[in-house]
């Protein structure tokens, strides 16, 4: 089943991996501010000169430049992806932008081996569609440096949404790989326990009717 779900996921960002930066921004039309998402997500983690930050699912490398700002020329970033599409996107952001100080990993994140000690882990729209999601994140926790921070970006099917607004939700979604098997998951309620249970200082914060949270916490 993972093999099979691994393939539709890079079929997929296959597919978008040289528009992906595009259509991200054709969202907007119907409301949904994603990079105003990505910006919150970013400044969750708090980060400072010099710090290193792993982000699960990087993609094209669309949320490098507000690490970028952060971290600074003494920082590393280190970008991990499934799909070898969005990573050759990623190192030509790299290249074009002249920044030395980031790694890409071409790797399913439940095989990865996160570096210890480091400041900060994120992710935006990618966890949940991991099945095995919490053991990413517990593995994740695990290396963070004391005081280091964990955000995610997700998406979610709110409780008090009924059947059918659920289904336009997945509808809507399904750029991003989202399926019929993710909504029954219920990736959100997994990813959300595990956060609390794992961090301190948790909080959440929903966007767009509740379609989209943030979360984030410290490492203690």
């Amino acid at each position: 089943m993972n093999a099979v779900l691994n393939q539709q996921i890079i079929e997929t960002y296959r597919r978008r991996a040289r528009r992906y930066d595009f259509t991200a921004n054709l969202y907007y039309l119907v409301g949904y501010r994603e990079w105003a998402y990505r910006r919150k997500a970013v400044e969750a983690l708090q980060l400072q000169p010099g710090d290193t930050v792993v982000e699960i699912a990087c993609g094209t490398g669309l949320n490098f430049s507000l690490y970028q700002k952060a971290i600074g020329p003494q920082g590393k970033i280190i970008g991990l992806d499934l799909t070898d599409a969005m990573l050759a996107q990623a190192q030509q952001r790299i290249e074009e932008k002249g920044w030395s100080n980031v790694e890409l990993v071409h790797l399913d994140a439940r095989d990865y081996n996160f570096p210890a000690g480091v400041n900060a882990i994120i992710s935006t729209f990618a966890l949940s569609l991991i099945p095995e999601s919490d053991r990413v994140l517990e593995r994740a926790v695990e290396v963070l440096a004391p005081g280091g921070r964990l955000a995610l970006l997700e998406l979610q099917i709110p409780a008090k949404w009924p059947g059918w607004m659920a289904k336009a939700g997945v509808w809507l979604m399904k750029p991003f790989a989202v399926t019929d098997e993710w909504l029954n998951r219920r990736p959100w309620e997994t990813i959300q326990q595990t956060m609390r249970l794992k961090l301190t200082e948790v909080s959440v914060t929903e966007k767009y009717l509740g379609l989209t949270y943030i979360i984030a916490g410290r490492k203690a």
